[in-house]
């Protein structure tokens, strides 16, 4: 495979084995003794100045502590079948999990200030790059444990949910498939599977689906058995914090209050009847009775077009410099720096991320590109990604990552570039079609898709609590989720009652999955004021972005008009999803 096609990570360390990685963590650790000593148990004793020494000490520490673990990740994310990395990522999560135990005293003597000093000292100018972050800190207030007792539940979590985490990575990354394409019996990746479902050939979707849930299935003690228990440690340890709601935790960390989340799942599930209009008219334009849920992807001709990874890249940088010719270069950046890991390969981890570091360190991004346009498409989704990180570089470290809300922005108004650039230099009334129909899929998928994921994730945690769920329990939970989204429209193979089993952020980011649905709503919002503003919109968006996470979300969007506790603004995001449909209705 070309070097190219792989990303670099000497600028880092020279290796895993590389001196200058020990000493990192070495140098890490004497720093964070060092701070315990000087502050633990004086915090609540410090002037505004001190206060400001001591943050500013601690972001240091955060960013000094961040590298070598953040290395460490994005080796065992390229190769999780090498012995060395194995090693160093569990290294890395063991030291990782030290330091924040010794560092715990510093947000806890925050938490617990008495609340006059507290104000006395948030509202002191010295401390308005920190008032952000001080604030959300005392939000927690009354679901923080002592010192003695969050230290001792972050140590077990390490043989704990965090093992169990672990073994769903690694078996994941671990599992082979075999599948006869054109007379030929092939090993192939379970991205490569998942790719099929956007073949021209009905069956060649359903039995490359079929085959990567039925592995699944046979895994499936061990894969109940994992979320079974993330479910069970979230549980007690709401007991414990005293939270009323398996969301309220994320919700308070992400400033968004929980009516607010309910408002928006609600306003999706009203809208769910959008979604199955456009599985009809899908069925219609392949001239099938119905789909399956294996057909919701399916190309609209027999030519399903493959771009070369040079192809897609210049396609993503195009449609940035559409906009910006900063965000162009921003975009371009991540190629010439070789910060990118392209092409699937037995070990790597599925799916796609970016790896946003340090307000001094540029992010990494990992793919697995087939060649397909949804591959195009998530390039530009996590190029977003990386362009939100950069121009964030302008925070500190305390400030620098945006709120989980906020998270997807970037990214999906990166592929509304890219498709609004397509659609608007296609001719083709059949390619524009195919266009139309993936960014319509593309809207459901982050949206009412997540929704049902958010749904399943919220009943398996509260049905949890009623005792072990079985995998065939998990199975019927996920269905009945499902059905309500598909309604009569279309028709679930079988194998996709294991289709929870897959879904890392039920075990890796809890309640994770309403994030998309947000941005994808925020973004519609935002790209129908970019048409009608064009060039006047893009500082506005750019100082959105480079907000990172300084400000609430709904502080951060408020230059842009968007009002989170309206109803009616997420509504505003279906309504445009329909005139979408409606314009596709109008091609035929």
């Amino acid at each position: 495979m070309s070097d190219n096609l792989c990303w670099d990570t000497t600028p880092l360390y020279s290796s895993p084995s590389a001196p200058e990685l020990n000493q990192a963590f070495e140098g890490a650790a004497s720093q964070v003794a060092a701070f315990r000593e000087r502050y633990r148990g004086k915090v609540a004793e410090l002037s505004a100045e001190g206060l400001l020494e001591a943050l500013k000490s601690y972001e240091k520490l955060q960013e000094d502590l961040a590298v070598p673990q953040l290395y460490a990740h994005l080796l065992f994310a390229a190769d999780s079948e090498s012995d060395l990395h194995k090693r160093l990522s569990q290294k890395s999560q063991e030291f990782g999990n030290a330091m924040g135990r010794e560092l715990l005293f510093f947000d806890l003597e925050i938490i617990q200030m008495e609340e006059e000093p507290f104000q006395k000292l948030v509202k002191d100018s010295l401390l308005d790059n920190y008032r952000h972050f001080l604030e959300v800190l005392r939000k927690f207030k009354a679901h923080t444990l002592s010192e003695r007792e969050e230290s001792l539940l972050s140590q077990k979590s390490l043989t704990g949910v965090q093992a169990f985490c672990r073994l769903f990575d690694e078996v994941s990354a671990s599992l082979r498939y075999t599948l006869e394409m054109d007379g030929e019996t092939k090993e192939v990746t379970g991205e490569e599977l998942l790719a099929l479902l956007h073949h021209p050939d009905a069956e060649v979707r359903e039995r490359a689906f079929g085959t990567f849930l039925k592995k699944h299935e046979e895994n499936g003690i061990l894969y109940s058995a994992v979320f079974n228990n993330v479910a069970l440690d979230h549980s007690q340890e709401m007991e414990l914090r005293n939270y009323r709601h398996p969301m309220e935790p994320t919700n308070l960390g992400n400033e968004i209050p929980n009516e607010v989340v309910e408002s928006l799942m609600q306003v999706s599930e009203k809208n769910y009847p959008l979604a199955q209009e456009y599985f009809r008219l899908k069925a219609r334009l392949l001239g099938m009775p119905k789909l399956k849920n294996t057909d919701v992807y399916a190309p609209l001709t027999e030519s399903d077009r493959k771009y070369s990874f040079e192809e897609a890249r210049a396609m993503t940088v195009e449609a940035y410099r559409g906009f910006s010719e900063e965000f162009a270069q921003l975009a371009d950046s991540f190629f010439t720096g070789r910060r990118v890991d392209v092409m699937p390969r037995p070990g790597k981890s599925g799916g796609a991320f970016c790896m946003g570091m340090t307000p001094e360190l540029p992010p990494y991004l990992l793919l697995n590109f087939t060649g397909n346009l949804r591959d195009v498409a998530t390039i530009a989704h996590e190029v977003g990604h990386g362009i939100h990180y950069l121009l964030a570089q302008r925070q500190t470290m305390l400030n620098y990552h945006p709120p989980l809300p906020l998270a997807e922005t970037a990214s999906v108004f990166g592929e509304m570039l890219l498709t609004r650039q397509l659609l608007e230099r296609e001719t083709d009334v059949e390619v524009k079609k195919s266009l139309l129909c993936a960014k319509i899929e593309d809207i459901i998928a982050t949206t009412f898709r997540q929704n049902v994921l958010t749904r399943f994730e919220e009943q398996m945690h509260l049905r949890r609590n009623d005792g072990l769920l079985t995998a065939n329990e998990l199975c019927d939970l996920w269905w009945s989720e499902n059905a309500k989204l598909y309604g009569d429209s279309v028709e679930m193979i079988e194998p996709y009652r294991y289709g929870w089993s897959y879904i890392s952020h039920f075990i890796h980011a809890r309640f994770y999955c309403y994030s998309y649905t947000c941005a994808e709503l925020v973004v519609l919002s935002l790209f129908q004021r970019y048409l009608k503003e064009r060039e006047s919109f893009v500082p506005v968006y750019r100082d959105i972005l480079a907000d990172g996470g300084s400000k609430s979300p709904g502080d951060t969007l408020a230059p842009a008009g968007i009002v989170f506790s309206d109803p009616s603004f997420w509504q505003g995001g279906y309504d445009l999803l329909g005139d979408l449909i409606a314009e596709l209705k109008a091609l035929l």
